[in-house]
C-alpha cells in the first residue's frame, strides 16, 4: 500500500473514531415519558455544576453551583443552560452540595447546602437560607446561618429539600437514608435531623419539590424517581414514578429540577470537556 494509501486509511480510521466516540457520548432524544427539549448545553463556568432549583422569583430562571473548592456564587441559567448571571454570596463552604427554593418569612429563599462530608466526620454542616436575589445582582443579603447535625452521627448528603418549615437530607451511600428536621421562620438556629426511613437508592446527588410543593423528585446518576412529598416528609419511601435517565449519557450527572413538566438536569465535567453540561425534557407526568 502507498503512502498516500495509508494516510488515507488513517484518516478514515481516526474520523471513524471520532464519530463513534461523539455518538457514544450524545445523548438519545427520549428518556422514558420525557423528550429532549434543549441541550446539552456547555456549562465551562460550572465544571462541577452540583445543585440545580428552578427560581420561584423570575420565571425562566434556574440556580445553580459549583461542587467544594470554588468561590461561594450562585450561576443564573436560563431554561437552555445559558449563564444570565453570577451572584457572590457572602459565605465561605466547605462542600457545598446543593441549592433549594422554597417560601420563607421574607417571600421566596434560597437555602444552600454545605452538606457534603465524604469522610463522615463533620460534627456538624451547615445550610444556608438567603432571600432569592436577582440573576443581575452582584451578591445577596447575608444569610441566615442553619447548623445542621444527625442525631445518630454524621453522614455524607448531597440532596436536600425543603417543604413548608422541615428540612429534610438524603444521604449519599448505598440506602439513601430521609433526615427530617424544623427549621425556624427566620434566623439562624441549630437543627437536628432524625431518621425517618430509606430509599434503597445508591449514590442520591439531588432532591427539589415542585414549584406547588406537592411532589420532590429525586435523582441518581441512573434515574429520576418521583414521590409525594407529603408522604415522604412522613417517612413513606415507596415512589410512585421513576424516569431512567441512563440514555441521556451525563457525564457525572448531579443536579435536577422540575417546573411543571419540563424537568433540568446538570451534571459535572470530566476531564476530556473540562465542564458540566445542561439538558432539557419535556416529560408526561402522571397526577
Amino acid at each position: 500500500m502507498g503512502r498516500s494509501a495509508v494516510l488515507s486509511a488513517a484518516g478514515g480510521f481516526a474520523l471513524g473514531t471520532a464519530i463513534l466516540a461523539a455518538w457514544a457520548w450524545w445523548p438519545e432524544r427520549e428518556a422514558g415519558p420525557c423528550v429532549l427539549v434543549s441541550g446539552p448545553t456547555a456549562l465551562p463556568e460550572l465544571v462541577e455544576s452540583s445543585g440545580l432549583a428552578v427560581s420561584r422569583r423570575h420565571p425562566g430562571i434556574l440556580w445553580s453551583h459549583n461542587d467544594s473548592g470554588s468561590a461561594a456564587v450562585l450561576f443564573a441559567l436560563d431554561t437552555a443552560g445559558r449563564l444570565r448571571g453570577r451572584v457572590r454570596v457572602p459565605i465561605r463552604t466547605r462542600d457545598w452540595e446543593d441549592v433549594s427554593a422554597a417560601p420563607c418569612s421574607a417571600g421566596d429563599c434560597l437555602y444552600i447546602g454545605d452538606i457534603g462530608d465524604n469522610r463522615a466526620a463533620r460534627p456538624r454542616v451547615q445550610v444556608y437560607r438567603v432571600a432569592e436575589p436577582a440573576p443581575d445582582d452582584a451578591e445577596t443579603t447575608v444569610p441566615d446561618v442553619l447548623n445542621v447535625t444527625y442525631a445518630d452521627g454524621p453522614h455524607n448528603a448531597e440532596a436536600m429539600f425543603v417543604a413548608g418549615d422541615q428540612l429534610v437530607l438524603v444521604t449519599r451511600d448505598s440506602r439513601g437514608g430521609v433526615y427530617r428536621g424544623s427549621i425556624p421562620a427566620s434566623g439562624g438556629a441549630d437543627v437536628v435531623l432524625q431518621r425517618i426511613g430509606q430509599l434503597g437508592l445508591g449514590a442520591v446527588t439531588d432532591a427539589e419539590t415542585f414549584h406547588n410543593g406537592g411532589s420532590v423528585v429525586v435523582r441518581t446518576s441512573h434515574e429520576a424517581v418521583f414521590y409525594r412529598t407529603a408522604a415522604l416528609v412522613r417517612g413513606e419511601v415507596r415512589p410512585y414514578f421513576r424516569i431512567g435517565i441512563d440514555g441521556l449519557r451525563e457525564p457525572q450527572g448531579e443536579g435536577i429540577a422540575i417546573d411543571g413538566t419540563m424537568l433540568y438536569l446538570s451534571s459535572e465535567g470530566r476531564g476530556w470537556n473540562r465542564g458540566g453540561w445542561f439538558v432539557s425534557l419535556r416529560c408526561q407526568l402522571p397526577e
